[in-house]
């Protein structure tokens, strides 16, 4: 009976935890679910004359032309963001691990760009960035390195890549801490038996540490590609999905037929497909971790 009640006690304490995830994110997914299959825009939203269209709406999205061109901008937005990220924030892992004298506070220094709200960061990159007075162009002008300002987010050839150079300095630090926790903890006697061995550095991180990481690198390309494909204000403070479409990616699309346009069921099929493709990508990182598991 004494057990029977403590576990009792322990669901008590989960119940909050579930409430709070079915109110707040259960709720308002399935809505958005319904929504999507539903003609409802700001002429009929009054009259909650909500028609059943069935799969209207993604084929009409699918029509836009827009809409392959954010899913474009937001593979190659995601990509390129996480794949910097992760390469400057291992190497920046391994050279705090050295543990020299100011390892500790140059590492937490960096820590800085992660800590500010990203609308804020996104101000500054959009001030710095500016073809005028922007101090990327004063700093690459000065140095004789370009002859004319460059129109980073004003020119649509380049203007995705101004973002992404933004979203690579949000995310370096992130991805340093995570590497560098699992870089400590990794055993020293596998070096050591390597080094006795004759193995140089360069053997040791090729064959000892990438492979023992792995875990760890697998973790911190899924947190990244979910956090940097679900990017939203970023790519609205700083262009608003513009010019001509140039840095539109999926989440700045469903804002757009949905508060621009006032197509709220078109703005919900936007919605759903990103929120399909990172449940698939979910699913593989959950098989590729299982098979880890098990071999």
């Amino acid at each position: 009976m004494k057990k029977l009640t403590s576990k009792w006690e322990g669901y008590l304490f989960v119940i909050p935890a579930i409430l709070f995830m079915l109110l707040l994110i259960g709720y308002p997914l399935i809505y958005n679910i319904v929504l999507s299959f539903q003609d409802v825009n700001l002429s009929n939203l009054a009259n909650d004359s909500n028609q059943f269209v069935g799969f209207e709406n993604y084929k009409e999205l699918a029509n836009e032309e827009a809409f392959g061109i954010s899913v474009k901008n937001t593979i190659i937005y995601t990509v390129g963001s996480v794949v910097f990220q992760i390469v400057i924030g291992f190497i920046l892992a391994l050279f705090f691990s050295m543990k020299f004298r100011l390892a500790d506070f140059l590492r937490g220094f960096i820590m800085i760009s992660w800590l500010i709200p990203l609308t804020i960061t996104a101000l500054l990159f959009k001030f710095m960035m500016s073809s005028g007075v922007g101090i990327f162009n004063q700093m690459l002008l000065s140095i004789g390195f370009i002859d004319d300002p460059i129109p980073w987010l004003s020119d649509p050839k380049i203007a995705l890549w101004g973002i992404i150079i933004a979203n690579i300095w949000v995310g370096i630090p992130f991805n340093m801490l995570l590497l560098s926790t699992g870089l400590s903890s990794l055993p020293e006697d596998v070096y050591e038996s390597a080094s006795l061995d004759g193995a140089n550095w360069f053997q040791k991180l090729i064959y000892i540490t990438l492979p023992l990481l792995r875990p760890v690198i697998l973790v911190v390309m899924m947190l990244g590609f979910i956090y940097t494909f679900k990017v939203f204000d970023l790519v609205f403070v700083m262009t608003g999905g513009g010019p001509i479409n140039s840095t539109e990616v999926l989440s700045t699309l469903a804002y757009r037929f949905s508060f621009n346009e006032f197509e709220f069921s078109l703005g919900a099929a936007a919605a759903n497909v990103l929120f399909l493709i990172l449940f698939v990508v979910s699913l593989i990182y959950l098989f590729i971790i299982r098979k880890d598991e098990e071999a």
